[in-house]
């Protein structure tokens, strides 16, 4: 457990909202790391975008912060999290949906997650490469008088 909270780190208040969201730790073989300790790794790791191996000790071993972040995501728990402290959020009055609301419609994405076509591109014949092509002609060349 942390001693001291690091900034940007979850407050006693939001820790009290998460922690019923979260699942049961397992009470067998050795003890897991505290949930709070985990979070609080994940959430080290997106503020600062370094690699999961340069996360702080502070934070307990950094496969372990890595894989329950990555267990999770696969079961859902994030979506479900965020769905579940949204709908607090709605039924307290604390969302005003006319500024909390994001249209998928107008962001803009990069061209290349539009959706567009991959496989072969066709190019387009360098002049080098059309002069030393054979010629395409069907008449003979003539022949000079000399």
């Amino acid at each position: 457990m942390v001693s001291m909270a690091q900034r940007f780190e979850l407050t006693d208040e939001q820790w009290e909202r998460l922690q019923p969201l979260l699942p049961q730790r397992a009470r067998t073989g050795r003890p897991a790391t505290d949930h709070r300790q985990i979070i609080n790794g994940i959430l080290w790791i997106l503020r600062t975008g370094a690699p999961w191996r340069d996360l702080p000790e502070r934070y307990g071993p950094w496969a372990t912060v890595a894989s329950r972040f990555y267990s999770w995501r696969k079961a859902g728990l994030w979506d479900r999290i965020f769905a579940q402290v949204q709908t607090q959020a709605d039924a307290a009055g604390q969302i005003d949906w006319r500024i909390h609301y994001v249209d998928g419609a107008i962001v803009r994405a990069h061209q290349h997650a539009a959706g567009a076509k991959r496989g072969i591109l066709r190019r387009k014949r360098s002049a080098t490469a059309g002069a030393a092509s054979r010629r395409r002609s069907t008449s003979a060349p003539k022949a000079t008088a000399s």
